[in-house]
């Protein structure tokens, strides 16, 4: 590559930045809709589960089902244990308009599945909060979730610095 001047290199370097943040805006878009996309799927699951309520195994045999059907015609992505953990998602949160408005669209699959999977909802309503607003990747909250990892609040935080500041007085 040749020597690009000052000028050329700023031009570059924005456009190179243009295109980082259209990639990252579509990234969120579409999984936003995916996760959306999946509670509905989950709900769905859930439904024609009740209706077939009394056929013994009728979960397992819907869901390897569906499997197959999915990864038949729309490929790679609808495994049995993807499709179980779809189905748990909506089972976890069954009112997405109370779940979307924790801001979801920051969070990926990997990241639900990980907050799904906990007992407690305040954990769950914590480590949602923490991962959207710190864009914590699904490693860091995985880690966070195994160290049981509650940091403190903003208020708790103050009274912390307050105490401290009070030892130094004394």
């Amino acid at each position: 590559m040749c020597k690009l001047s000052k000028n050329e290199n700023a031009f570059y370097n924005e456009i190179e930045e243009l295109l980082k943040q259209a990639r990252g805006a579509a990234y969120k878009t579409v999984n936003t809709i995916m996760v959306r996309t999946y509670w509905q799927i989950g709900r769905r699951i859930v439904e024609q589960e009740q209706h077939g309520q009394n056929r013994a195994n009728y979960g397992d045999y819907l869901i390897a089902n569906l499997s197959r059907y999915l990864s038949d015609t729309i490929g790679k992505g609808f495994s049995e244990a993807n499709l179980w953990n779809i189905r748990q998602f909506y089972l976890v949160f069954p009112d997405y308009n109370q779940f979307s408005t924790q801001r979801v669209e920051n969070l990926t699959w990997t990241n639900i599945r990980l907050i799904m999977r906990l007992d407690n909802q305040e954990e769950r309503e914590y480590y949602i909060k923490e991962s959207t607003e710190q864009n914590w990747s699904s490693r860091l909250l995985e880690r966070h979730i195994k160290n049981k990892t509650i940091l403190p609040t903003e208020d708790e935080l103050a009274e912390m610095i307050s105490r401290e500041k009070q030892k130094f007085i004394d």
